[in-house]
């Protein structure tokens, strides 16, 4: 005779133990955040009164750690003045939002921007790291660098004189040869286009018996010389006018 399935005992299993906390070293709370970003209030006078024997915060029976904090973080000595001024009166965040936290466990009617009147948030000073005097000097010599290169393109195209060569004889004398290269090219095109015309004229005498009829075929060759020699023409002054 086979016996049923007996129900056994459920194996024992140990529950995993939880690190405990480890409360922060007394003594006023840092303001751990980078220096670009807030993180600390200014305590304004509302807050400070509050927390001072017979304040507001007493009757509301704060925990002996959040209270320490805070008054490490406003200061252990209120003297008197405007309070927004010194490290002793910066409180983070972290404490503030404790204090708001325990102000809403416990119902209180004192409410926590009643307490901040008068506070602000504190913008760490941004502090800009000095310059290296090297590389600044370096910087400005190739930026007075890449400005004269810059006026040098400007103006390659303005000035007619080269900065290489020095001295105003030298100068007059490349601009005489280049007006006498230009008047022998004028001459010689003027030269040329008469002597195709007076060739053209006299030599279609044995084609053309008419008058009209050899002066219309002068012309017409003399164009096509005139034509040829002032593209030549155009492409020798280009060259100067670059070389210039």
């Amino acid at each position: 005779m086979t016996q049923g399935p007996t129900r056994g005992r459920a194996a024992f299993r140990p529950r995993p133990t939880l690190p405990r906390a480890v409360a922060p070293p007394p003594g006023p709370p840092p303001c751990p955040a980078p220096p670009h970003m807030a993180s600390c209030l200014l305590a304004g006078e509302r807050l400070t009164r509050a927390l001072l024997p017979g304040g507001e915060l007493e009757l509301e029976q704060l925990p002996p750690k959040l209270r320490e904090e805070l008054e490490a973080a406003l200061g252990e000595k209120h003297k008197g003045g405007d309070g927004t001024s010194g490290h002793a009166h910066l409180v983070p965040f972290r404490l503030i939002r404790e204090l708001h936290r325990y102000l809403r466990e416990r119902e209180s009617t004192l409410y926590l921007h009643e307490l901040l009147e008068g506070s602000e948030i504190y913008l760490p000073e941004v502090v800009k790291p000095p310059r290296n005097p090297e590389l600044v000097a370096r910087l400005e010599k190739i930026k007075i660098q890449l400005a004269n290169e810059e006026y040098k393109r400007i103006t390659r195209n303005v000035t007619c004189q080269d900065s290489r060569h020095g001295g105003t004889l030298s100068d007059l004398g490349k601009q005489v040869r280049s007006v006498k290269a230009l008047v022998i090219t004028i001459f010689n095109f003027i030269v040329t286009v008469a002597a195709a015309f007076v060739c053209t004229y006299l030599g279609s005498q044995y084609v053309f018996t008419e008058m009209a009829s050899r002066i219309l075929a002068a012309l017409i060759v003399a164009s096509v010389v005139g034509l040829a020699e002032l593209y030549v023409m155009v492409q020798a002054m280009e060259g100067e006018l670059g070389e210039l």
